[in-house]
């Protein structure tokens, strides 16, 4: 199964991961998920790995704009349409290795998910 990194074109942080990724050998596909929205089926599958809350990034532009009442929500359902709604609010890189996620991007992290490549 082929390692798929979800993030944003123009995103710093997934060009490093990509680059990282590259650099090492490591073959991996591309999902700018402003461009091909991540199905509402993936979203409820990762979450129920690591929980909607850990996906949202909070430190976004994007999040600190959002109307109070649509930071809370209280359902997955909600959760699922806040990110349908609003891509840029998933965390990135967001990195799926058959199955196993890892979000955001750090030397350190992907060194030992990848170990001495």
């Amino acid at each position: 199964m082929p390692i798929v990194v979800y993030g944003l074109n123009n995103c710093d942080t997934c060009k490093k991961a990509r680059k990282w990724l590259t650099s090492k050998g490591i073959v991996h596909h591309f999902v700018d998920y402003r461009e091909h929205p991540i199905p509402a089926e993936a979203l409820k599958a990762w979450a129920a790995q690591i929980g909607f809350p850990a996906m949202i990034n909070k430190a976004s532009t994007t999040w600190k704009n959002l109307p109070p009442n649509r930071k809370n929500p209280g359902s997955d359902p909600e959760y699922v349409l806040l990110l349908r709604e609003y891509p840029t609010l998933l965390k990135r890189p967001f990195l799926d290795r058959d199955g196993e996620l890892l979000l955001g991007f750090t030397h350190g992290t992907y060194e030992k998910a990848f170990g001495n490549v």
